[in-house]
């Protein structure tokens, strides 16, 4: 895959985020060193590996789930918030 300024203009647009034209280059850049990284994987040779492989069979410890709830962390949230009303969020409606 080539990184080129049109594939970062793509990604700019997908990611909603704006890169300055003095950093393109250097992103550009970036992204190629990246993606030449991953592609070195593709040379390994996976065939005799099973595709369920793990460095070991321990399963993930799990915990207690036990609800709980601190009203003085809502609030300090809801500060910081443009707009709340009744412990939510009020934001744009973005679907007609």
């Amino acid at each position: 895959m080539q990184v080129n300024d049109a594939l970062l203009t793509k990604l700019e647009k997908l990611s909603f985020l704006k890169v300055s034209d003095d950093k393109r280059e250097e992103i550009v850049q970036q992204l190629s060193e990246i993606v030449s990284f991953v592609d070195n994987l593709s040379e390994l040779n996976t065939d005799g590996v099973d595709d369920t492989f793990a460095m070991n069979d321990a399963s993930t410890p799990l915990r207690e789930d036990i609800p709980f709830c601190d009203a003085s962390i809502n609030d300090a949230i809801l500060k910081h918030a443009p707009q709340s009303a009744e412990h939510f969020f009020i934001v744009p409606k973005i679907i007609e």
